[in-house]
């Protein structure tokens, strides 16, 4: 079943059950509690489908529909009661005053503090009943096997035999099938006529040994074969369409994780390390299921979901008034820049965004056209490339001011790792191979490494300034971003960019 459509299964349960709760909140003013006047019902069905809309976007904020077949019932149920204090308040802020809690002919306190506490209840009931439901529906699809997560395991000793073995004995609830084996062994062979693993490792002789047992029981359509070596992982994700990567590693074997981490980058893959005991011991490891493998889950949301939204939606408004109260600011330095030399005023090039896809950024003109007759070419402090009206652009940023249309389409951000061209990535990564970790998240205008560093005039700047790019990733947050949005703002008043 295609997940998507549970998803919106989940969706519109839980409209269902927040318009289903306001309504059966009024019925029981009307019926029981005797504190409603007449005449409202039908503004009654209009305020149910505005009720259920206000949970579900509510929900959504707060990222309740991101993985739904992966969520444990009692910490949805908890996280519900929580989101549903915050919800309440909202509700009683925006609609108290068109009385709808309160009698619209005796506006009493008694009345509003019942009326409260019996919609509170009444909402999480129904709520919840309606989530355990809809949670136990998803979790049997999951057992029965018509809807799974396509799963790649990442190692060649006993640690990999050992977690396949138990994860498909066991943990059956998680939804994980695996599609293949990636060999970390140093000299992979080719697949036997079993179609088993065949491929030598240091910890422990033979894959093919410790796996074609467990694997020769299981039925024949799902039977796991070798895929080929962990240097090749990047094409094995894309053709197998992998969802979920669990990376079994012996302890000898510790240093090719980063490798695996990079290959698998940016490819959306959930990344899970089977854990040594002492980081057990430690409590480095969670399970999110009471029955669960114990596993390290590979970080992978960078900011909660609500905070995600609140920097989209702050990212949307800055570029609308910018955009649409800066037109006379726009039209002045368009003129600028076609009376500074000849060629056109806006200059577009292609960049890397997030998840390493394509995207023309826009800028205002700074160079002399044909500027880079002579193929890619970074620019320096006195390039001679550069216009002199450019030179002030550049040492202001005003030449950046057009990216707010790449904000606005979601090209792009007002925080994050300057976009480079594929041609300066391919140099860079060969130096910096964690250079991939930027494509996790939206380019920006500005970024601490533009804050900190400036423009880099060569690659090995570029990598330079690459550690404060991942500096920012790994300790995003909406503060973070006010804080370089505000150095930047001093940077073009003091003319100070390079």
């Amino acid at each position: 079943m295609n997940k998507n459509g549970i998803r919106l299964r989940f969706i519109l349960t839980d409209f269902a059950a927040a318009a289903l709760a306001w309504v059966a909140f009024y019925f029981w003013r009307r019926h029981v509690l005797h504190n409603m006047g007449d005449g409202v019902f039908f503004e009654l069905d209009m305020t149910a489908i505005e009720i259920g809309a206000f949970w579900t976007l509510l929900y959504t904020f707060f990222g309740f529909y991101k993985e739904v077949l992966r969520q444990s019932r009692t910490k949805e149920l908890l996280s519900m009661l929580k989101i549903n204090g915050i919800g309440l308040i909202i509700i009683i802020l925006i609609i108290l005053n068109d009385a709808l809690f309160v009698s619209r002919d005796i506006r009493e306190y008694e009345n509003l503090y019942r009326n409260i506490v019996t919609y509170f209840l009444i909402h999480f009931i129904i709520g919840a009943s309606f989530k355990l439901g809809i949670m136990t529906w998803s979790k049997n699809l999951i057992r029965m096997h018509k809807v799974w997560y396509n799963t790649l395991l990442i190692g060649s000793g006993l640690k990999a035999a050992e977690i396949f073995e138990e994860i498909e004995k066991y943990n059956s609830h998680l939804g994980l099938r695996f599609s293949g084996f990636v060999d970390t062994g140093e000299s992979p062979d080719a697949e036997d006529e079993s179609g088993s693993i065949g491929s030598y490792n240091k910890s422990g002789g033979s894959a093919e040994a410790l796996l074609k047992p467990i694997i020769a029981n299981m039925p024949a359509a799902e039977k796991t074969q070798w895929l080929g070596n962990y240097n090749n992982l990047e094409n094995i994700i894309k053709e197998q369409r992998i969802e979920q990567a669990i990376i079994a590693i012996e302890h000898n074997e510790t240093d090719k994780l980063e490798a695996i981490l990079n290959y698998a980058e940016g490819y959306g893959v959930r990344m899970s390390v089977m854990p040594e005991m002492y980081q057990i011991l430690l409590g480095s490891v969670k399970v999110s299921h009471i029955l669960g493998t114990p596993l390290i889950e590979i970080k992978t949301d960078l900011l909660p979901a609500w905070a995600m939204h609140t920097k989209r939606a702050m990212d949307i408004f800055v570029a609308v008034c910018v955009l649409g109260f800066g037109a006379v600011f726009y039209l002045i330095i368009a003129l600028l820049t076609r009376l500074s030399s000849p060629g056109p005023i806006f200059y577009m090039q292609e960049r890397i965004g997030i998840g390493g896809k394509p995207f023309k950024i826009i800028k205002f003109r700074s160079m002399y056209i044909n500027a880079e007759k002579q193929g890619p070419r970074l620019s320096s402090q006195f390039d001679p490339r550069i216009t002199p009206w450019g030179r002030i652009m550049r040492k202001t940023r005003l030449d950046e001011f057009p990216q707010f249309w790449n904000v606005l389409v979601g090209d792009m951000s007002l925080v994050g790792p300057r976009p480079e061209r594929q041609y300066f990535i391919d140099q860079i990564v060969k130096v910096a191979p964690h250079y991939k970790h930027l494509n996790r998240v939206r380019p920006g205008i500005t970024s601490l490494g533009q804050v900190k560093f400036g423009y880099a005039e060569n690659v090995d700047q570029m990598v330079r300034r690459l550690k404060y790019d991942i500096l920012y990733i790994e300790n995003m947050s909406l503060g973070m971003d006010l804080k370089i949005i505000a150095y930047t703002i001093l940077t073009m008043l003091k003319g100070s960019g390079k």
